[in-house]
């Protein structure tokens, strides 16, 4: 018999190819799946979108208020950058006014038709990144402080939300500084709106001081093939019949866009336990 044909010395072969194959790390074992990550809770639009064509890092328009820089960072669910992601993003000025739109301002008197200031759109870099160059928004009646953003794939939108800001910051910016001065305190708390509420921890951004400016950062979670529902509330003026007053623009009441009940809105608490209210564990 051949010696190279003997059946021992086949074994010993394949029993010295298993050993390199170990040594070398080739030989497969079922993997376990890689950790799927909970996707960033969506909300409603609201009743201010539209598509403003502006592609733009720098959405201020030199307007007042204290500067913030918006680092949105898109992820799948796999935890992977998603490059060339639309992000737009939208919000209010520091009076709580949108641009846009007639029936803005406290007494709903001031038009910002034709306008676009505080909007913009810009696609993700290759770490799924999006920077925009903005203001710290105000607030209006019903709503804590918030921006606005919605995430394309092409022509279909994947997620529509809200990033929510730090209510101790938020209220010593408006106490403090005369581009936020309403002459009364905000009546919403990031406690007491609905919609933050039901969004949870997902869309609460972390908030840094720099030098000359805050930066805050919204890590987002999308399935890149999902098809965002639309709700877009009516805008003021339009309020249905039975909707409560004073629960601001940005929804319907009674709906957060989950198709759930949306968390009743508590007033904001004033004195001492607003003070605590502002301070996490207070």
């Amino acid at each position: 018999m051949d010696p190279d044909t003997s059946p021992r010395l086949h074994r010993r072969g394949l029993i010295a190819a298993g050993v390199a194959g170990l040594a070398a790390g080739t030989v497969t074992a079922p993997r376990a799946a890689a950790p799927r990550l909970s996707p960033t809770a969506s909300t409603t639009e609201g009743p201010y979108y539209f598509d403003a064509r502006r592609v733009r890092s720098d959405i201020t328009e030199d307007l007042p208020g204290v500067p913030l820089e918006l680092r949105i960072t898109v992820l799948d669910l796999g935890g992977q950058p998603l490059a060339g992601m639309r992000v737009d993003v939208w919000h209010c000025d520091a009076q709580g006014r949108y641009s846009g739109y007639a029936r803005q301002g406290d007494d709903r008197s001031l038009s910002t038709e034709g306008q676009a200031f505080l909007r913009g759109t810009q696609p993700t870099d290759a770490l799924g990144a999006a920077v925009f160059r903005t203001i710290y928004p105000g607030w209006y009646a019903g709503r804590t402080a918030h921006v606005h953003f919605k995430l394309l794939n092409g022509p279909r939108a994947v997620l529509t939300s809200q990033c929510f800001l730090p209510d101790a910051l938020s209220e010593f910016l408006y106490t403090r500084l005369a581009p936020y001065a309403r002459g009364r305190l905000r009546d919403t708390l990031n406690a007491g709106d609905g919609i933050a509420i039901e969004a949870g921890g997902s869309v609460l951004g972390a908030v840094r001081e720099e030098r000359d400016r805050y930066v805050a950062t919204l890590t987002v979670v999308v399935d890149p093939e999902a098809e965002a529902p639309v709700d877009r509330p009516p805008r003021p003026g339009e309020r249905p019949p039975g909707e409560a007053e004073g629960i601001g623009p940005d929804r319907p009441a009674g709906s957060t866009g989950s198709g759930r009940p949306a968390a009743a809105r508590r007033p904001a608490p004033s004195g001492e336990e607003r003070t605590r209210s502002l301070v996490p564990g207070g």
